[in-house]
């Protein structure tokens, strides 16, 4: 997973080309989702709902995506597999990797948009 970057550069100058003003709302709605998404997939987790935990990871995946954040989009989809699989017995390593991931891109972002 090390040759996924955190955030993918060129995709994040084209969505700041297209949003314009609006860039720096898209971005925080993304950071407030992204922790809303993360929590939701510990509900999920503690109540032993495999279908949640991956409906919620797969649609954090797919944001993740969109956003240019490729590193975290990948452990969403592990995350998504896991739960498909009924394996939640190792969602909590992968929990930690998307928290871990999560305040990367956070960062990032933030000196992004104050570049």
């Amino acid at each position: 997973m090390g040759d996924k970057p955190h955030l993918d550069e060129e995709a994040l100058a084209e969505l700041q080309d297209v949003m314009e003003d609006e860039f720096e709302v898209l971005i925080q709605t993304y950071l407030a989702d992204s922790q809303d998404r993360i929590h939701s997939l510990r509900q999920a987790l503690e109540a032993d709902d495999c279908d949640a935990f991956t409906k919620t990871a797969h649609s954090f995946k797919g944001s993740c995506i969109n956003i240019g954040a490729p590193r975290l989009g990948e452990l969403c989809r592990q995350a998504e597999q896991t739960g498909r699989a009924s394996r939640l017995d190792e969602a909590p390593a992968l929990l930690d990797a998307i928290d871990t991931e999560f305040r990367q891109v956070t960062q990032r972002l933030h000196a992004l948009l104050v570049s």
